[in-house]
């Protein structure tokens, strides 16, 4: 008798090091891929319907060699005021950002794709975190940045870590949300494509 075959390879079709440490989490094993797909926004697009369409674009782009495998794809777009906040890169932009998010309030929409193509079976879902930052002075805003340097993070601070003591709350369905990666309703669609998980 045949054993039962087991899952599908499973595929985070990102260069996040954040998201493959929240995968990581679930303890299943999985591959990362580099999606190599252009980012730039599209004229009057809104930050959600960025995020749906690269987190499509992402694990399209990765499937199309791998329709063995399930892959993930996944986008988060944070917005401030009508303002996107990408990933500031430097410590002028960074400051500028956290600048911004003084005393408002930031919106982290986080678009998520899973691509099972030998199946023909696709899910998306998003999740919506709103961050409200308490008022930060320009001393707290240096001392930050010199502390973590966040310049891959987009709004210029690392929630994971010392970034947290920059909020007043977090208003969220899901705490892993905020990081790039809702694990929450991922490990539901992952327990509905056969993946062993508690």
């Amino acid at each position: 008798m045949n054993p039962l075959p087991g899952p599908p390879p499973l595929i985070l079709g990102s260069t996040s090091a954040y998201r493959r440490e929240l995968l990581a989490r679930l303890r299943l094993p999985f591959e990362v891929a580099s999606p190599g797909i252009d980012e730039a926004p599209l004229t009057d697009e809104g930050p959600l319907i960025r995020a749906r369409r690269l987190a499509l674009a992402k694990a399209a782009a990765v499937a199309a060699s791998r329709p063995d495998a399930v892959v993930i794809g996944s986008d988060q777009v944070a917005v401030c005021k009508g303002t996107v906040l990408d990933k500031p890169g430097n410590a002028t932009n960074c400051r500028e950002q956290l600048q911004r998010l003084s005393g408002n309030s930031a919106e982290f929409h986080t678009a998520v794709t899973v691509v099972w193509s030998a199946r023909q079976r696709l899910e998306a879902f998003e999740d919506l975190t709103i961050v409200h930052f308490r008022t930060l002075d320009a001393d707290t805003i240096e001392r930050y940045i010199a502390a973590e340097q966040p310049f891959d993070c987009a709004g210029g601070f690392r929630s994971e870590s010392l970034g947290v003591s920059l909020f007043e709350r977090v208003v969220s369905d899901d705490a892993t949300g905020l990081v790039g990666l809702p694990l929450i309703r991922l490990a539901a669609v992952l327990r509905s494509f056969g993946y062993a998980l508690p």
